[in-house]
């Protein structure tokens, strides 16, 4: 025998559905940031490490550029994509608990 779903169940669903996806996203810039932070530190722990000439990729071209200007841009960088990847935590943690309090309705509901 199939139960009837009322019309706020369903809602709840197609809610939870929705934050489901909204996650999956989440989790995928975070994917994003950790490698662009992961490659930023190394380079940044190189470049640290030579005493040799400095350079940067710029379009398709490699241009000299000062080093301590060039650490100062990869730290710069590394301290924002760790902002990004903060806000993308807390944001992911919000909708976690969302999507366990609509399983728990959800659940109760349909019990």
């Amino acid at each position: 025998m199939q139960r009837q779903i009322d019309k706020e169940t369903e809602r709840s669903i197609q809610e939870l559905q929705s934050l489901e996806q909204t996650i999956q996203n989440l989790l995928l810039q975070k994917q994003a940031f950790q490698i662009e932070l992961s490659e930023t530190s190394n380079a940044l722990e190189e470049l640290k490490k030579t005493k040799d000439d400095a350079f940067k990729i710029v379009g398709q071209i490699m241009i000299k550029t000062d080093k301590a200007e060039l650490e100062k841009e990869l730290d710069d960088k590394k301290k924002l994509l760790n902002l990004r990847l903060n806000s993308i935590q807390k944001q992911e943690d919000l909708i976690s608990e969302k999507i366990e309090k609509l399983k728990e309705e959800i659940t109760k509901k349909l019990s």
